[in-house]
C-alpha cells in the first residue's frame, strides 16, 4: 500500500512539475491601429498608420500615411507569433514590409523597396484608425 501511494504521489508531483515548467509566454497579436514612423523614408511617406485586421479567414492590413485619408491596402499577409509581413504598392513599386512584434505595444522592422530598405517603428494606436 506504502508503494502504490509513494508511485502516484511522486507521478503526481512529475506532473505538475512538468505543467508548471511549461512556457507560458503571451502570444503578442498584431490587430489593431499602429502609428508608423520612418525618419529616412522618402518626403510624405515618414510617417502614417498600419492597420492589422482579420477578414474572412484571413489576416488583413493596409498602410496609410500622414495627410492622406487613402488607405493602400496590403497583400500576401503573413503573421507568426512574432512577426508580420505585407506587401503594399507604393507609386508603381511594390514595397515589401518586414515586421517583428516586441511586445503587444511595439513593433519594428523595415520596408524594402528598390531604392534600398528603410527602418519603420510602430507604436499601438489606444484608438482604433488613429
Amino acid at each position: 500500500m506504502k508503494t502504490k501511494t509513494f508511485t502516484f504521489l511522486a507521478i503526481l508531483l512529475f506532473t505538475v512539475i512538468s505543467v508548471n515548467g511549461q512556457n507560458n509566454t503571451k502570444k503578442n497579436s498584431p490587430m489593431g491601429s499602429w502609428k508608423f514612423d520612418a525618419p529616412y523614408a522618402p518626403e510624405g511617406y515618414t510617417s502614417g498608420i498600419i492597420t492589422v485586421g482579420f477578414e474572412n479567414q484571413k489576416n488583413t492590413t493596409s498602410m496609410s500615411f500622414e495627410g492622406s485619408d487613402y488607405k493602400i491596402p496590403g497583400e500576401n499577409v503573413k503573421s507568426s507569433s512574432d512577426s508580420l509581413i505585407f506587401s503594399v504598392y507604393i507609386e508603381n513599386q511594390d514595397v515589401k514590409v518586414l515586421l517583428k512584434i516586441e511586445n503587444e505595444a511595439k513593433m519594428s522592422g523595415k520596408a524594402i523597396y528598390s531604392e534600398g530598405e528603410v527602418p519603420l517603428t510602430l507604436t499601438k494606436s489606444a484608438e482604433p484608425g488613429i
